[in-house]
């Protein structure tokens, strides 16, 4: 069974996470910036070996932490194979990683960055800056794509199920979490939209 634990971190209301797996104490670190210390020491109080930090994409506000994470750890960074940063593991889209005995779902997301993931585990999804509460990631920066973005929403994530608690990359939202379900009915992004319509909306002030 996975445990998941949010810190909030950073000048930027970015989100980092512990995913540990309870029965073989083996974690993994998910976008672990600005204050890495913390994330190490809260595993270490839980009696968890880091063996994974996972990133999301690759914006140096999501990656900052990286190596001291694995400085204080020894643990391997995975991230897409289209990852421009220092990686061990390179991953693609239905790839798994296995953190203790929980499975690691990879989702291609791009649009809002080339090597966006979503991280599917035990009922849980990582989002990163492709969903957050109630919006989504911006598609005006270098890397970005607002037609990959439309891809990345509405088809590749509509395979994650109503019941996955969402945990984005930034508190950018009215809560901290939510489910799939909830941002299908209550996030304006995710309202029926073209392909054209949805370019258009997103290169909207």
């Amino acid at each position: 069974m996975a445990i998941v634990e949010q810190f909030a971190v950073g000048p930027m209301a970015n989100f980092a996470y512990l995913l540990g797996c309870e029965e073989t104490r083996i974690a993994a670190l998910v976008d672990p910036c600005f204050k890495p210390e913390k994330l190490v020491a809260r595993a270490e109080a839980l009696g968890y070996r880091v063996e994974w930090v996972i990133n999301t994409h690759g914006h140096h506000d999501h990656v900052n932490g990286n190596g001291r994470a694995v400085e204080l750890t020894g643990a391997k960074v995975a991230a897409h194979r289209k990852a421009e940063f220092t990686v061990d593991r390179f991953l693609k889209h239905g790839d798994t990683l296995r953190v203790g005995e929980i499975a690691v779902g990879v989702l291609h997301t791009p649009g809002h960055a080339r090597d966006a993931i979503c991280l599917q585990a035990d009922g849980h999804i990582f989002t990163g800056d492709t969903l957050f509460v109630g919006e989504c990631g911006r598609t005006d920066l270098p890397g970005s794509d607002p037609y990959a973005m439309h891809r990345s929403l509405f088809e590749v994530l509509a395979e994650v199920p109503d019941s996955a608690v969402v945990w984005p990359g930034h508190d950018y939202g009215p809560r901290p979490s939510s489910t799939m379900g909830a941002e299908r009915r209550e996030n304006y992004v995710l309202a029926p939209r073209s392909l054209e319509e949805f370019v258009a909306f997103m290169a909207e002030p």
